[in-house]
């Protein structure tokens, strides 16, 4: 049946990309030698130390000790309850149990041997049978045998172990440096993934880095920036340098599928899901968390996707991503999960649970960190019937202390949103009408700064409203709705984008709307991460139409399109932003670069397109007092950017003009990154002078 599919498949690939199969000669196709078709992993060596058990064919065998030792006519039976305890965890092999008799006494030794079909199942059954006990007598001691193999190959003298040389490290913050003050980014298209630099000035990227093959899935940053991480089979690994990108450390995570690292870079969780031998049994799940500097496996959870199918935002084989959340700022101090009727957080100095026991919640829905605080926002729908109103609570870790409980009536669905600053805490709450035949939108927003934790209802004023889109503004005080009636009576398909302040005029403490603006193609909100700014983006139905927008003057910059965009993203800084369309859409693959303005700057087409992403920037060092002060003195700052921007200005004027005499075509040098759909705007300042020629 699987080989149909794929026959399918291919049919269908073929037939849509305009090639005949009938005229192939299939039979004359001859793949490249080799499991991996000649295309060698970064990771191989790894895949060569850490399986080679594979070869010896003892990864998938324990050894279970401490059994009783009982004679031969008793030998059936202990065996019948030691198959009846394994056989529960995974399928033990034909042959695959073996239990030795002393020779002289003909009794058992007290251990056995049992071989499973995967060494996934047998690292399972040592972690869950490790210490059973059996009678008051016999407490099982079970080890993997390959663990006796590595004792065994111990020397029987101890050698001191060599030491090397200190070398200082690179400087892993180079890029931060850039004379131009440019930022980077990567994309993925094909077997390539490439690292540039986003020189917006020449109105091109600036190649860095380029690989072919340097990762098997995706590519991902870390939250600072520091590091590059790809996907291998054998597990994840980070890259980083001054210069170039060098492999820093890997994380040995057999069929690795996703990663995610703590908000200050310190830990990589990576996430991995394997089939049992037994088609009826679950897939089990392995989940490591590393300390990124040495690799070291700090803690692991294993069980089957049920176990971890609570919580998150998304997912793969029904396990909901990210199953940990990381507590908000850099000390990465703790981590929780949900599972039911439970919140578990974890502290990162022992990585066991603060005060070695499960928060009990009973019902919790969702819940979410702060980004700055290590205050928990939960969630709790109504329970019996209505009776007990559902509720959002606010509990400090680590006392797990309730700084603020709110009960919420008639509730259908509830979502949290956290202002970047943790200051404000927004409760989207559908609730529904005294009809219970529809329901209707209104928002709760928590103060969490002030005294109290004040909490303000805000509801729209058409009742018919529903929610498309909700974002604050970065490290702001103001937040943006996209809202659309739904009802037949509406006429008018395209939403409103309204905007809101937390502050009003003298008022401070209370919340009032700015602008709505009516009749919009946008679905989707995206602030500049320095606030002020806004693209209102129609994606998907909408076809690819910004809508570029300063929310301080509440006027539009610019209107654009780009058709079949998927994905749209700021630079760190706010001073550009991309819009791609990756290879879900077959044609147009490719990205835009704009100003803040809406301007655009350049495009850039690639084939089979898969991901575009900024470089983050770390956090600035400056003070509000010192940011403040380089904003009044801008003037002076920009005299020498200026002169550079004109330089610059000069030289692209030139290169059209060349461009003009080579009827339009781009230099050797230009091709691979030529702009497309240039505009250039400039100022030049022209000056005439007489020069007398003397003898």
């Amino acid at each position: 049946m699987g080989d149909v599919m794929v026959l399918n498949d291919i049919e269908a690939t073929a037939a849509r990309i305009g090639i005949d199969l009938s005229q192939l000669d299939l039979d004359s196709i001859r793949l490249p030698p080799g499991e991996d078709f000649g295309i060698i992993s970064d990771d191989e060596d790894i895949y060569q130390e850490e399986n080679s058990e594979l070869d010896s064919g003892f990864g998938n065998i324990i050894v279970v000790d401490n059994l009783p030792v009982v004679p031969k006519e008793k030998y059936e039976k202990l065996e019948n309850v030691i198959r009846k305890i394994y056989s529960q965890i995974g399928l033990i092999k034909d042959d695959g149990f073996w239990m030795p008799l002393d020779p002289e006494t003909q009794k058992t030794l007290g251990y056995c041997f049992i071989e499973y079909n995967t060494p996934q199942e047998a690292e399972l059954a040592k972690e869950k049978t490790h210490g059973y006990k059996l009678d008051r007598s016999h407490i099982f001691a079970v080890s993997m045998f390959d663990d006796f193999d590595r004792f065994m190959k111990v020397p029987d003298q101890w050698a001191p172990p060599e030491s090397n040389p200190y070398k200082p490290g690179e400087n892993l913050q180079q890029w931060l440096t850039d004379e131009k003050a440019r930022d980077q980014l990567v994309i993925r298209a094909g077997s390539d993934t490439e690292v540039l630099w986003n020189d917006a000035r020449h109105l091109k990227p600036e190649p860095v880095y380029k690989r072919a093959f340097w990762t098997e899935s995706f590519v991902q940053w870390s939250p600072l920036g520091t590091y590059l991480a790809t996907i291998h089979r054998q597990g994840a690994a980070v890259w980083g340098g001054a210069s170039t990108f060098n492999r820093l450390m890997r994380y040995a995570h057999p069929q690795v599928r996703l990663i995610d690292f703590s908000p200050g870079e310190k830990y990589l969780v990576t996430y991995s899901s394997h089939e049992p031998s037994n088609p009826r049994d679950a897939n089990r799940v392995v989940i490591n968390i590393f300390d990124v500097r040495t690799g070291k496996v700090m803690r692991d959870f294993k069980g089957t996707p049920d176990d971890f199918a609570i919580g998150g935002t998304g997912g793969v084989a029904g396990v909901s991503w990210p199953v940990f959340k990381w507590a908000g700022g850099k000390d990465d101090k703790y981590f929780a999960r949900m599972g039911k009727n439970v919140i578990s957080v974890y502290e990162t100095e022992t990585f066991s649970l603060v005060d070695k026991k499960s928060m009990k919640v009973e019902n919790v829905m969702d819940f979410s960190w702060s980004p700055t605080d290590p205050i928990l926002a939960l969630f709790v729908p109504e329970l019996g019937g209505g009776n007990q109103p559902a509720r959002v609570s606010l509990v400090q870790i680590p006392n797990k202390e309730e700084l603020r409980q709110k009960n919420l009536f008639s509730v259908s669905d509830c979502k949290m949103y956290w202002q970047s600053n943790g200051e404000y805490l927004a409760v989207k709450v559908d609730r529904y009408t005294k009809t219970k035949k529809s329901t209707y939108t209104g928002f709760e927003l928590f103060r969490i700064k002030e005294r109290d934790i004040p909490i303000e209802v805000l509801e729209l004023e058409n009742k018919n409203d529903k929610i498309i889109a909700f974002a604050w503004e970065p490290k702001g005080h103001r937040f943006a709705v996209i809202h659309c009636d739904n009802t037949s009576s509406n006429n008018n398909p395209r939403p409103d984008v309204s905007f809101y302040s937390m502050r009003s005029g003298h008022n401070t403490g209370r919340v009032s709307k700015l602008t709505t603006l009516k009749g919009k193609q946008a679905n989707a909100l995206f602030w500049s991460p320095s606030g002020r700014f806004i693209i209102l983006a129609g994606l998907k139905g909408f076809n690819g139409q910004l809508e570029f927008y300063n929310v301080d003057e509440l006027e539009t910059m610019a209107t654009a399109e780009h058709f079949m965009a998927t994905d749209i993203e700021w630079d760190p800084t706010g001073r550009y932003v991309a819009t791609a369309v990756t290879s879900v859409h077959e044609m147009e693959n490719g990205f835009n670069i704009w100003s803040f303005n809406g301007k655009l700057l350049y495009r850039i087409l690639k084939d089979h397109f898969f991901q575009f992403l900024w470089r983050p920037r770390p956090p600035s060092f400056l003070t509000p007092e010192k940011e403040e002060e380089i904003a009044k003195n801008l003037k002076k700052y920009s005299k020498k950017y200026e002169a550079e921007d004109q330089d610059v200005s000069m030289f692209l004027k030139d290169k059209l003009e060349r461009q003009k005499l080579r009827e339009g075509e781009a230099s050797d040098e230009e091709e691979e990154y030529e702009a497309k759909d240039i505009e250039v705007e400039e100022t030049v300042d022209v000056s005439e002078e007489v020069v007398s020629f003397e003898d």
